[in-house]
């Protein structure tokens, strides 16, 4: 064949050539619910209330009445799969809705609840095990608990990691007591994924829907910057951490964080410019606007990036490939983000898969 006759092979051909991830999207578990509620009836309640303080009475009708509609996406197999053939995306990574934390509960409780979901994610994904990979759960208010949990979720389970809120009762990620597990982690090679649920600033934000749109970004950013600011990235150079919401408000705005790491010894608990840990992190793709996408790979890089939708909650997207290509990015950054980056992470898992 000459030259003249070659077919050169189209774009989107070109970017199926590893399978498309995505991964922020999330299990509902009733199930697992109810028995939290029934095994401990007063701290559920308690939780409950705290949870319509945090986010006001128009936000939690708006937010049952979504839940109800996407029952069937957030539970069955069948719809995820129908789902994620729509959307274009081949792999998706499974993680249990964040609503299923329980900061809250005590030890016994705790740990009951993360192996139950550990169980759970581990028997959705097996019902497609070409498509779908799964992280767990940890008790994170009970730091001497959680590395035995990360075991249970990646050595028992055979789960990739697990995930992270941004923080657990006193407990912040930057907590000594939290030093094995982010070791454990290192030496698993276990992804760890931050989702915050919840905000500290509590009512100030339980209108106009502000426990989200700002609680989590602000929680993101809050996260990070314990990481950064006290040297756990650090002393676990190999953390597999990767931050849904594309970081939340941090990536974008480190130079108030390199300027306050100059001048403030309080600040100074990291060796390097707070902003070069971008570098050492991982972040979704879940930022909305094409001009944020880019911004964040300006910031982080492009190899930084993952494709991230938060299936199926309505503060998700439902087309998500459409949205990284709004960016208009280098065809090799778009590769990355959809594909390349995430094959890179989540090698192991990966290997072997056919695309869609």
């Amino acid at each position: 064949m000459s030259a003249a006759d070659r077919v050169e092979p189209t774009r989107d051909e070109t970017m199926r050539t590893e399978p498309i991830v995505d991964v922020h999207a999330h299990l509902l578990l009733p199930a697992l619910q109810q028995a939290v509620a029934a095994r401990d009836a007063e701290g559920f309640a308690a939780a409950q209330a705290l949870e319509a303080r945090r986010n006001g009475p128009e936000s939690l009708a708006a937010s049952g009445r979504m839940i109800g509609e996407r029952m069937p996406l957030l539970t069955s197999l069948d719809a995820r799969l129908a789902e994620m053939d729509r959307q274009g995306v081949d792999v998706q990574v499974v993680s249990p809705s964040p609503s299923h934390y329980y900061p809250w509960a005590g030890e016994e409780l705790a740990v009951w609840a993360a192996a139950e979901a550990n169980r759970a994610i581990a028997e959705h994904v097996a019902g497609s095990p070409d498509r779908l990979l799964g992280l767990g759960l940890v008790p994170l208010q009970h730091p001497q608990l959680i590395v035995d949990a990360l075991d249970d979720a990646v050595v028992e389970r055979g789960l990739a990691g697990v995930e992270v809120s941004s923080f657990a009762g006193d407990v912040e990620l930057s907590d000594e007591r939290l030093e094995p597990f982010w070791a454990r982690a290192e030496e698993l090679d276990a992804i760890v994924f931050l989702h915050p649920f919840g905000c500290s600033l509590d009512e100030r934000l339980d209108h106009y829907y502000l426990s989200n749109t700002v609680g989590q970004p602000v929680e993101n950013a809050v996260a990070l910057s314990h990481l950064i600011f006290s040297g756990v990235l650090d002393r676990h150079p190999n953390l597999r951490l990767v931050a849904a919401h594309g970081g939340g408000y941090l990536p974008t705005f480190l130079g108030r964080s390199d300027h306050a790491w100059s001048v403030r010894p309080e600040a100074h608990g990291c060796r390097d410019l707070p902003s070069s840990y971008l570098r050492r992190l991982r972040f979704d793709s879940l930022v909305h606007t094409p001009g944020a996408l880019r911004a964040l790979v300006d910031a982080a890089g492009a190899d930084r990036v993952l494709l991230g939708t938060d299936y199926p909650f309505d503060m998700g997207v439902d087309d998500p490939i459409e949205r990284v290509r709004e960016a208009q990015l280098p065809d090799a950054d778009e590769r990355a983000i959809l594909s390349g980056n995430a094959a890179e992470l989540f090698a192991a898992a990966l290997r072997g898969r056919a695309v869609a």
